[in-house]
């Protein structure tokens, strides 16, 4: 009976210490997964929030292009025109001083809006390079967060 109950004293203490480690190895894997919870919940956030700026700028981005295709045609007729305008000029004209004026202020007015069509161009471009940048720093952080 003495043996017994030493046996069972034994047995309760170590089972009483493997719980204790059980539990304390729990606690730890608890705390972990907490953790890791969180900062899961903190990149669904950040990631969220990345693909949303990044929806917006692809918003941006296809306004830009529709307006570049809006453009396009038009700097390609003032092109056209400049070119048919040069060709004339280039012959031998026997013109009349009014027939001649009017050409002058005619390519004067073309050279004018073509001036204010590659503004307007140089502006889109620096828009879509803005937008680029933007895409680019939203891609690395999204990248960094994974």
């Amino acid at each position: 009976m003495a043996v017994q109950k030493l046996r069972s004293g034994v047995i309760g203490r170590i089972a009483r210490l493997i719980d204790f480690r059980i539990d304390e190895r729990l606690r730890d894997l608890n705390g972990r997964v907490n953790e890791l919870e969180h900062a899961t919940a903190d990149h669904r956030r950040r990631l969220d929030g990345a693909e949303s700026g990044l929806e917006h700028a692809r918003g941006d981005l296809r306004w830009t292009r529709a307006e570049l295709d809006r453009l396009i045609p038009s700097v390609a007729a003032q092109e056209a025109q400049l070119e048919d305008l040069r060709e004339s000029l280039s012959l031998p004209a026997h013109a009349d001083k009014p027939e001649l004026a009017e050409a002058r202020s005619l390519i004067q007015e073309i050279q004018r809006q073509h001036a204010q069509i590659r503004v307007r161009l140089a502006g889109i471009a620096r828009y879509e390079d803005r937008l680029r940048r933007i895409e680019d720093r939203q891609r690395d952080t999204i990248e960094q967060a994974q």
